[in-house]
């Protein structure tokens, strides 16, 4: 069956807890910045709505729009894309169930490695195809392995997805992490494999790592479906802006998807994301440096937690702890916590801290916590994370 998606269901329950007059820690558990939209974007957007910009547009998106797209994705991605292989869609997750809607049916198999996105074992299942768990190690910074890679694909093999920098460990793999598994693909036997590259995370990249966009290794253009979008480095997230680059008989197919799903993105928003495109990206690179701090900040505060471990990621804006030392241990109150969910729950309900369990990305034995938030915000959840599992009794 269908899952709800796990973080939208726990920020639920903080909004509701909020609505109520309680006092609630939320900002670690959504994947949302904590920095305002481009000041040319916010402009853009009344703008938009007082020259009257308000009608439907194209269902690809607009001319305008699209070639700001390809501009930028030639610019600083290193990959061209004419306009028209560029499907403008409402939110990078829209462009990822429209390609795969359009790609994969019943008897294919889509590669997804773990920790993994919570909506694309879902969307993979919505297609009709089936998701193949690939397993990373938190030893190996959760990058995927080419070793396994090639040991999991298999004739019926449709798609890999490939998300760089990831959601939720924050692993940003380096060119040549990427390159050895275009290396994988390029055998005669794989050559029948497709690549979803969601680059959604792609400009918040740290410790001067740079991005290698996976349409931009040899070979591999015609094979990448590029998502990306406007929610994460533009921080335009209730805009619902995303696009989905790819060859032009893809493109068509993903449309037509669109044509009957929402048309076209609003009109107002896609007037927004041109001048997101065309600001000045130091705006950006600057509040990239503000997470560096904050990622940073939040490692050392769950270093000082006994037991428990987290890799130091390389980019988005997320840590990954493993906190499953403390499972069967036991509440003041005499309540066993066996998994992560439990632990949560408890640290919502006890603590007033929501943080989202791995189970919901495939890692029972971790947490995700958001570091793009204030730095009272941080210092108050981890340290009350810290002091909930101090106070838990082995049972």
């Amino acid at each position: 069956g269908i899952d709800e998606s796990t973080t939208v269901a726990i920020f639920s329950k903080v909004s509701d807890m909020k609505s109520r007059g309680e006092k609630v820690n939320g900002a670690l558990c959504v994947g949302q910045p904590d920095f305002p939209p481009p000041p040319e974007a916010i402009a853009a957007t009344a703008e938009a709505a007082a020259k009257g910009l308000t009608s439907y547009t194209g269902v690809n998106g607009t001319l305008e729009l699209r070639k700001a797209v390809s501009e930028y994705l030639e610019k600083e991605k290193a990959v061209k894309y004419k306009p028209e292989e560029v499907l403008v869609a409402c939110g990078g997750k829209q462009a990822i169930y429209e390609v795969m809607m359009a790609l994969c049916q019943s008897g294919d198999e889509v590669i997804v490695p773990a920790p993994y996105w919570t909506s694309y074992p879902d969307i993979v299942k919505l297609s009709g195809a089936k998701p193949v768990i690939l397993e990373t190690k938190a030893e190996h910074g959760y990058a995927i392995d080419p070793t396994a890679l090639a040991a999991a694909i298999r004739p019926q093999t449709r798609m890999l997805i490939v998300c760089n920098p990831s959601n939720p460990t924050g692993c940003a793999m380096s060119p040549e992490q990427v390159e050895a598994l275009a290396a994988v693909l390029r055998r005669p036997e794989n050559e029948h494999v497709l690549v979803l590259s969601d680059e959604i995370y792609e400009r918040i990249c740290f410790d001067g790592l740079r991005h290698l966009s996976f349409a931009a290794l040899e070979g591999m253009w015609e094979r990448t479906l590029t998502i990306n979008g406007f929610s994460k480095a533009f921080s335009m997230t209730g805009y619902r802006l995303g696009y989905l680059a790819a060859p032009k008989p893809i493109i068509q197919a993903a449309s037509k998807l669109q044509s009957q799903i929402t048309s076209c993105a609003t009109s107002i928003a896609q007037h927004a994301g041109v001048a997101a495109l065309k600001s000045p990206l130091s705006y950006i690179d600057g509040k990239v440096a503000e997470l560096q701090g904050k990622r940073d900040l939040a490692l050392s505060l769950l270093a000082k937690i006994p037991g428990v471990t987290t890799p130091k990621p390389g980019g988005a804006f997320y840590l990954f702890p493993d906190v499953s030392a403390y499972f069967g241990r036991v509440t003041t109150s005499g309540e066993r916590l066996e998994d992560a969910t439990a632990l949560c729950l408890h640290l919502l309900a006890a603590y007033r801290v929501a943080l989202v369990p791995g189970d919901a990305f495939g890692a029972p034995k971790c947490l995700r916590l958001s570091y793009a938030a204030t730095v009272a915000d941080i210092e108050d959840a981890v340290t009350k994370l810290g002091a909930c599992l101090a106070e838990l009794k082995k049972g």
